[in-house]
């Protein structure tokens, strides 16, 4: 009777013990789920940060967006404000980009952040850019420089997208052979300061602009396809119908009615084109 009784006592101890091991597994288990859980709650999407950097002893302050978990051989991406200058809509797509995993620094093609108000300072900011090509060289360089500086960047893929004024530097800046793997230009002028050529353009681009835009004239648009057909490149030209100038900016309405100008944003033609601009990068850097 007692071999009995230290029988069932020593099962019950056995079964004790095989229940507080599967309860400390269970615990620890439950321990690291918490833990990786906590640790992706507190990861930022996205981390940004202002950088100052010189071009020709001129101070220019950037704009850097990154995932907040950036992994190695990441793509990166200028983004080149509209003619007003360095403002929040140029800083939201770069934010933007950032949330599809890119590194992306919205640039300073006029110096010391400097913004216009009016569009006549806009007209004279962006004109002495667009007159002074060499030198918009070297600040979009200076720019692409502190882009490849960035901790995870991969410095053989880099891309660029402009609007505006914006879309012309870039387009510009490809066409002068500035080492870029795609670029994307929003309602952007097609009449720029060095039109594609055959040998020197080896950069795919996609333009996205609206067919309404008063300011992009139907000859500057054959003259521009005729030229880069001429070179050989992967490029789509997209035109959205009943679309003016500036459609990716939220703010264009307002500074439309207020300086009497053709300006207005379009959600639908926004959406449009980020997404082509999505897959195009997806073809050409990922």
């Amino acid at each position: 009777m007692k071999k009995i009784a230290l029988y069932f006592s020593m099962l019950f101890i056995a079964a004790s013990c095989n229940s507080s091991s599967e309860s400390a597994q269970n615990s620890e288990e439950k321990t690291t789920e918490e833990t990786t859980s906590q640790v992706e709650e507190t990861t930022p999407k996205i981390v940004t940060k202002e950088i100052s950097y010189e071009a020709n002893d001129t101070t220019m302050q950037g704009f850097m967006a990154k995932p907040g978990n950036i992994k190695e051989n990441t793509p990166g991406v200028l983004v080149v404000h509209e003619w007003w200058g360095h403002n929040e809509h140029a800083r939201n797509k770069a934010k933007a980009l950032a949330e599809l995993g890119y590194v992306a620094f919205a640039v300073d093609m006029y110096g010391d952040g400097k913004q216009a108000s009016h569009p006549e300072d806009a007209g004279k900011f962006a004109g002495m850019v667009m007159q002074n090509i060499d030198e918009a060289q070297q600040r979009f360089n200076a720019a692409y420089s502190e882009l490849t500086k960035v901790e995870g960047v991969n410095a053989e893929k880099i891309a660029a997208i402009g609007f505006c004024f914006g879309g012309s530097v870039v387009m510009t800046m490809a066409n002068m052979g500035v080492d870029l793997k795609a670029v994307t230009a929003f309602h952007t002028g097609v009449a720029i300061p060095v039109m594609p050529e055959k040998g020197k353009l080896n950069t795919p681009i996609l333009v996205c602009n609206g067919a309404d835009d008063p300011f992009v004239k139907p000859e500057q648009k054959t003259t521009f396809r005729e030229a880069i057909d001429a070179t050989g490149v992967d490029y789509k030209f997209l035109d959205y119908p009943g679309v003016v100038h500036a459609f990716t900016n939220p703010g264009a309405d307002t500074m439309g009615q207020k300086f009497n100008l053709p300006l207005a944003y379009n959600q639908k033609a926004d959406e449009k084109s980020w997404n082509e601009m999505k897959a195009f990068f997806e073809k050409h850097l990922n």
